[in-house]
């Protein structure tokens, strides 16, 4: 099989996945009330430990800003935009020293610092990286004016030769470590991880578009 093909085969897999997300799954409930929820339902994330939680939209709602909730956990947005990183990218790459091409970063309200990772077979590594590397890229970017704190990243990427930029919902980006670290093989990932990167990134370009559309003219 080429690799167009198969990358057409994993978005397929993807398209289809998305068409089940609105039946109930067996077994699978709320983390907080223990209501039954569909494949598409909301997360929440813990502020002190990062993990997240499978919610119904109940329990979902009151952890939206404005909502009553408590301060450990945040509910996770659905909002994609693709940004323009420009040189500072580049500089990014130098910075980071990673064996992969991906990398997602998002401010951390616990800590009150600005946290990196990548992907890879043990999951998602954050590097060892000098103090203010990114400082620049934050000021340009205004990113703490952008991204909301612990429930959104910023995932940058080397797409055929072309640094990309994207503003996700993080639980977007542990999706993709998940889906890495399963498929991982060799030293690279090899070619079912490249194909899945390839879908997941035909995704992200889909829904920017969407969402563009749904917002409409400025």
């Amino acid at each position: 099989m080429s690799r167009s093909a198969e990358g057409t085969d994993a978005l397929g897999r993807l398209r289809a996945r998305a068409q089940r997300r609105s039946i109930p799954r067996p077994g699978e409930t709320c983390e907080l009330c223990s209501e039954a929820i569909t494949e598409e339902h909301g997360h929440l994330v813990n502020v002190e430990t990062r993990s997240l939680l499978c919610v119904c939209s109940g329990c979902f709602l009151p952890f939206t800003p404005g909502g009553a909730g408590g301060r450990t956990y945040r509910a996770v947005p659905q909002r994609y935009r693709r940004l323009d990183g420009g040189a500072y990218l580049e500089a990014a790459w130098e910075a980071l020293q990673i064996p992969v091409d991906i990398a997602f970063l998002f401010f951390n309200s616990a800590l009150e610092k600005l946290l990196t990772f990548y992907p890879g077979p043990a999951g998602a590594t954050g590097p060892h990286l000098p103090a203010g590397a990114w400082d620049e890229m934050t000021k340009a970017l205004s990113l703490r004016e952008v991204l909301q704190p612990d429930v959104e990243a910023l995932l940058l990427a080397r797409r055929d030769g072309v640094s990309v930029c994207y503003l996700v919902p993080i639980d977007a980006c542990y999706e993709l470590v998940g889906r890495m670290r399963r498929l991982w093989r060799g030293f690279d990932g090899g070619k079912d991880v490249a194909n899945e990167i390839d879908a997941f990134f035909d995704m992200l370009a889909t829904r920017v578009e969407r969402d563009a559309a749904a917002d409409g003219p400025p």
